[in-house]
């Protein structure tokens, strides 16, 4: 290893960045030399340009700025991009989040090369190969060198694929730490005010491609959300992916839905911690109303995010049981997580991940998640 060695992050969708906020940060005070690589799977300045701001994250050295377009067209640009930057730069450790297809690419690429890398949230499984996160956790996992686990049953899936527990660590969420760093910030009023809903709100978060892909099931799921927006206003901030489809399939803004464009971290989280219920289909979402306690119901046959129900707020509802599962959210008001929070979501994964690093790039080999007591 190299006196003075380099850390890459590639960082592509926003739930990257709040991710890594917490990493890049606990591995800057242990002094590595590190820098991002911005892929721009998400290019909107409201889905990038102000979680970068929000998070307080460095600029990146390199913004492939690759957009949107089918699975085959992104992760190709992908692909070449991340190559010439990674050997421009030529790191000691990539370091990829989460399953975007820029976690995906940067793998390949760095088993390519015969670069280290380390997936942050390994482990995590749907078992639904339908679902092109999953694919892309599976091979992901497979292919790096460090495995960040945020939560006790991942460790058994990683085992029983095979990899080997020397290269697993369990560290807590670190998507857990931006929300507790950014907790005395989240204020739902200013919020409120300005995108002139009532006090008493749900809010609505859509863009999975099983769920907005096709018109028949957009239809379906503007359907029920129309008809929880008969029970309670509903803020819908659009993902740029399914805009169209959903404005299509009848979900416009006016009367009791209000569309909004994507919102900033802060901004965002503000506004789910005063909703008096939360539908979605994103991963990161279930987590972040397990920790505030706020009502979720997603939209999913299945979730790589149990313990959000086992330990949370969270239900898996179809869009047929929506409304009814809406009413009863509702009418029992402010959820409670059932006993402790979900074990190290307490705001220590990213010193606990950049402690890992730290000790790897110096050769050491810190003792695997099988083996090791509870980290404090």
């Amino acid at each position: 290893m190299r006196e003075n060695p380099l850390v890459l992050h590639v960082l592509g969708a926003r739930p990257n960045f709040v991710k890594a906020a917490p990493v890049v940060r606990a591995l800057g005070g242990l002094g590595v030399r590190q820098g991002i690589i911005h892929t721009g799977q998400h290019y909107d300045a409201l889905m990038s340009d102000v979680f970068f701001a929000d998070l307080g994250l460095p600029e990146p050295v390199a913004n492939l700025a690759v957009g949107s377009g089918s699975h085959a067209r992104q992760t190709a640009a992908l692909l070449v991009g991340l190559e010439e930057v990674v050997q421009e730069h030529d790191p000691d450790l990539v370091v990829v989040y989460g399953d975007v297809n820029s976690t995906l690419a940067a793998i390949l690429v760095c088993a390519k090369l015969g670069v280290p890398t380390a997936h942050v949230e390994a482990g995590l499984r749907s078992f639904d190969r339908g679902m092109p996160e999953e694919v892309n956790r599976v091979v992901t996992d497979a292919l790096a060198d460090l495995l960040f686990a945020t939560s006790p049953e991942a460790l058994a899936y990683l085992a029983g694929e095979g990899v080997p527990a020397s290269k697993v660590h369990l560290v807590g969420n670190p998507m857990i730490d931006s929300l507790y760093a950014a907790l005395p910030s989240l204020d739902p009023a200013p919020v409120i005010a300005r995108l002139g809903i009532p006090d008493r709100y749900a809010v609505a978060t859509l863009h999975r491609p099983a769920n907005v892909d096709t018109a028949e099931a957009a239809k379906e799921l503007v359907d029920a959300v129309l008809e929880v927006s008969r029970q309670v206003p509903v803020v819908v901030p659009v993902h740029p992916r399914g805009k169209a489809r959903l404005a299509e399939a009848g979900l416009v803004d006016g009367g009791t839905v209000r569309v909004v464009d994507p919102l900033g971290y802060v901004d965002f989280l503000s506004l789910v911690r005063g909703a008096a219920l939360v539908v979605t289909d994103s991963g990161g979402v279930q987590e972040e109303t397990t920790v505030l306690g706020v009502p979720c119901l997603t939209l999913r046959p299945n979730t790589e995010r149990p313990i959000t129900i086992t330990h949370g707020t969270n239900r898996l509802v179809t869009p047929a049981l929506l409304p009814a599962a809406a009413e009863k959210a509702l009418a029992d008001g402010a959820a409670t997580p059932a006993g402790e929070l979900p074990v190290l979501w307490d705001g220590k994964a990213g010193p606990r991940i950049a402690t890992v690093i730290a000790a790897w790039l110096k050769g050491d080999n810190l003792a695997p998640a099988s083996q090791a007591k509870r980290p404090e």
